[in-house]
């Protein structure tokens, strides 16, 4: 294959230049082959200078005996190299001799430079080779023994602990009970019935400090105001199926739907649709690094969009943004808590979750190229934002006797109906229990019967139920074609 040398100008992750060997300062250069080997691997180019001009190496076979040298007394593991000789010509056309040397991604991490009684250990991060500090090591360590945090065993023993929310939920999925035996065929604790770190976040007190969901609803479009802007708030700490419910029941409270009639039928316009909300948090536990001190996973609901934040970024390192979102390797950073969450059918094992997520999007009846969910990740975090379908739609006055706005739109002749989450729930209801009482509705919403009434003003002008009969012995209807 011919060497490309547009491949290696600029600055990137996957590569660093070097104009020279620097034989007397080696850890210059020696960091990076330490860092290369401990993530995903890359190239050093000796040859070209910071500005990307070509100045060659002089005596090439030279310069690649000292490097196979250094690495061999400095670097402990030693790692995969591969050099090769390429000539290349600068910009006076002149030919020049680059030396290329290949680190291959490490399989027995983590990789040290070694020298006078130093151990020290790189990783990437952006364009540069950082000392990895110690829970980087220790995660290095893990990946060099073939093993994930959620697969080691705690302390814990199964005999203090309980897992009814397990439980319910996998007879809610299967239609049959949870056995005993289950317990280690799952991976949740070993023969001796100490619990893996999986298994204590799916107990009911689970003692993971860091499994934590911090929830926020924001005024406007940015959070700048600090809590003042708040307008709803929460936070969860514990069972990771409850911090998965919780963070649902968050987003459901908070995303407006609106319906826009047909001729013969109504199509639903919800602010954010459910199903690609639901793969997002799931990735977010299931694959969030778990290791990070201080910790949790963010939800963030602004006028304009959804914001959902974890720990860790991608797992091979590669930024989200710099790959293709339709191709992408399932690689898992905790395989014990995906297959549980797989066997709960709470994900796909094959790893599809952000391919779904842009398909089910594109699917939307509502969608824009411009509202598309974007995702970002460095070597912190993972992001994933949803566009709000609807905002900036024009809200107009259904011209209602209080005087307060229906959430009405209209587009030329078809009309779009916005309901708040009371206003969903009171149709629910309804269609499930049409003699159902206003105090009644109330109780099991959890609002105060005026503010019950006053939602029900509004659905009635807005002709999406009726009462039929009396007001006494009468019965409540959702009108279908609204």
């Amino acid at each position: 294959m011919k060497f490309d040398l547009k491949k290696y100008l600029g600055e990137a992750t996957e590569y660093d230049k070097k104009e020279m060997l620097e034989e007397k300062e080696p850890l210059s250069w020696l960091k990076s082959v330490v860092a290369f080997a401990n993530t995903d691997g890359g190239a050093l180019i000796y040859g070209i200078a910071d500005d990307d001009t070509v100045v060659g190496v002089d005596n090439p076979k030279y310069v690649s005996d000292k490097i196979s040298e250094f690495i061999r007394n400095r670097v402990d593991p030693g790692p995969e190299i591969q050099l090769s000789f390429e000539t290349v010509k600068d910009e006076n056309n002149a030919e020049k001799v680059l030396v290329i040397l290949y680190v291959h991604a490490g399989s027995e991490t983590p990789y040290f430079y070694r020298y006078k009684g130093e151990m020290l250990a790189f990783t990437r991060v952006g364009n540069s080779s950082v000392k990895a500090d110690a829970v980087t090591i220790r995660r290095l360590s893990l990946k060099g023994s073939n093993k994930s945090w959620d697969s080691l065993v705690s302390e814990y023993n199964m005999k203090d602990f309980s897992f009814s929310r397990l439980k319910s939920m996998y007879y809610s999925k299967a239609g049959k009970s949870f056995e005993d035996d289950m317990f280690q065929s799952w991976e949740i604790c070993n023969g001796d019935g100490q619990i893996t770190n999986a298994g204590l976040l799916l107990s009911d007190d689970c003692p993971v400090k860091y499994s934590r969901l911090f929830c926020t609803r924001w005024t406007g479009n940015n959070m700048s105001g600090g809590s003042f802007d708040a307008v709803d708030s929460a936070e969860y700490q514990g069972n990771v199926l409850a911090l998965l419910e919780a963070a649902e029941t968050f987003v459901k409270k908070h995303n407006n739907l609106r319906w826009k009639k047909l001729p013969n039928s109504r199509i639903d316009l919800p602010d954010y649709i459910e199903r690609p909300i639901h793969e997002a948090l799931v990735n977010a536990f299931v694959h969030r690094d778990y290791m990070e001190i201080g910790s949790e996973v963010h939800l963030d609901i602004f006028d304009n969009r959804i914001e959902i934040t974890s720990p860790g970024g991608m797992v091979e390192g590669l930024p989200i943004q710099k790959r293709d979102l339709y191709h992408i390797a399932s690689r898992r950073r905790n395989p014990y808590l995906a297959d549980i969450f797989h066997r709960l059918q709470l994900m796909e094992r094959s790893g599809s979750g952000i391919k779904e997520i842009m398909n089910d999007y594109k699917a939307s009846a509502n969608i824009t190229e411009d509202r598309l969910p974007t995702f970002f990740s460095d070597e912190s975090d993972f992001n994933v934002t949803f566009w709000n379908l609807n905002y900036g739609v024009e809200q107009i006055s259904s011209g209602e006797s209080n005087g307060e706005s229906s959430g009405e739109v209209t587009e030329k002749s078809d009309v779009i109906i916005n309901l708040n989450n009371t206003e969903k729930q009171i149709i629910k209801l309804i269609a499930k229990n049409s003699a159902i009482t206003q105090k009644e509705l109330a109780i099991q919403i959890g609002l105060s019967e005026g503010g019950i009434r006053k939602a029900m003003t509004k659905l009635k002008n807005a002709g999406i139920i009726m009462r039929e009969g009396s007001t006494k012995n009468g019965n409540w209807k959702v009108v279908e074609d609204k």
